[in-house]
């Protein structure tokens, strides 16, 4: 079956372009178009789109709200958010994507018309391909639901997934996490579980700039750990939370006196992409080596896999999300099958697991 899309925008140009470039996806079909959040929700009903392609900022009713209502009478309604770069499109956005939005896309703003149009495709291409996948994976699970009136399944526990754990002795002195496609939602729900531990903890979120900055100020707010956006050569301080900046990488070194500080580096993109998962995890085996916890969360792609192998090479504990609870089941499934997970958990287990590794 087609993948059936909705493309919401105020601009013609981008309704235009995004129905075009969906149009031309094998197993895509753009069933219709609209202007504001308001017709687009008198248009669900009656042409039943699995995914909307949703613009945060417009008129009438604006992408949030829009999305507020989606989730509310459509729950199975997915939605690609697409933003600008402004402070307040990025925060709009970083609502939308806690509030359980697939992905998000920022409009693109080269000077070449065309060259915006290919930065489009090439961003719509894999989110659209995961998405497929996503709803593939769920349509197979309804069809294996348990009957009515059968016992409920046994809450998930996490499992060794290596034949050889860490050995190490002592407790985790940082925490490193690597995370991408519904990311915003699994931090938000699983780092204001986490108690004070008195280590730091360092998170590769995969953003572009300024939306790195919502994301931390969002997540200050609902967390017991100061949550902060990392800056360049910042002395690093038990509970806090440092987010790297997008369109930067992040790595931990040594400072003066047996110190720790940050440092944000222009170097160039890994696995495609900036900030990446594997040059932070790398610094925080050489800085903290057996005495760290490593930790991948939902995402396409595969980074985060060779640093964690740099990690477990330490002897550090890593920690993989499971299929189940995963938005896109990429990162953590590469490096489980990679061999370089102690302990694949649900995303309501992953916290504890984090505080038993440093406890």
């Amino acid at each position: 079956m087609n993948l059936r899309v909705l493309v919401v925008d105020d601009t013609i140009m981008y309704r235009k372009v995004v129905g075009d470039i969906l149009a031309e996806m094998p197993g895509v079909e753009v069933v219709g178009t609209a202007n504001n959040g308001r017709i687009a929700l008198t248009r669900i009903a009656s042409l039943k789109p699995d995914l909307i392609t949703l613009d945060v900022e417009m008129p009438v009713m604006d992408g949030l709200e829009t999305l507020q209502e989606i989730q509310k009478n459509h729950p199975d309604v997915g939605a690609i958010m697409l933003s600008s770069w402004t402070k307040r499109g990025s925060d709009i956005t970083m609502k939308a994507l806690e509030l359980g939005a697939f992905d998000f896309i920022p409009k693109p703003d080269a000077e070449a018309m065309q060259a915006n149009v290919q930065l489009l495709k090439g961003a719509l291409l894999p989110r659209i391909k995961a998405f497929a996948k996503r709803l593939e994976l769920k349509l197979l699970l309804k069809q294996t639901v348990r009957p009515s009136g059968a016992a409920s399944p046994a809450a998930p526990k996490p499992v060794v997934t290596t034949a050889a754990p860490s050995r190490r002795t002592g407790k985790s002195k940082a925490v490193a996490i690597g995370i991408s496609t519904g990311g915003p939602n699994a931090l938000t729900k699983m780092l204001p579980q986490l108690p004070r531990l008195g280590v730091p903890i360092f998170v590769v979120q995969h953003m572009p700039p300024v939306f790195t900055k919502s994301l931390a100020e969002s997540l200050d707010a609902k967390c017991q750990y100061e949550v902060r956006e990392a800056e360049h050569n910042e002395t690093v301080r038990p509970d806090v939370i440092y987010i790297a900046p997008g369109g930067k990488h992040m790595r931990v070194a040594a400072g003066q006196g047996g110190t720790k500080v940050i440092q944000i580096t222009d170097d160039p993109p890994e696995n495609n992409c900036k900030p990446a998962v594997d040059y932070m995890f790398r610094s925080v085996a050489r800085e903290y080596g057996a005495l760290s916890t490593g930790v991948i969360m939902t995402g396409m792609g595969g980074d985060g896999t060779l640093g964690l192998r740099v990690l477990k090479s330490f002897g550090a504990v890593t920690i993989g999300q499971d299929e189940e609870s995963c938005v896109v089941y990429g990162m953590p499934k590469m490096a489980a099958e990679a061999g370089v997970v102690d302990v694949v958990a649900p995303l309501q287990s992953i916290a504890s697991e984090i505080v038993r590794t440093v406890r």
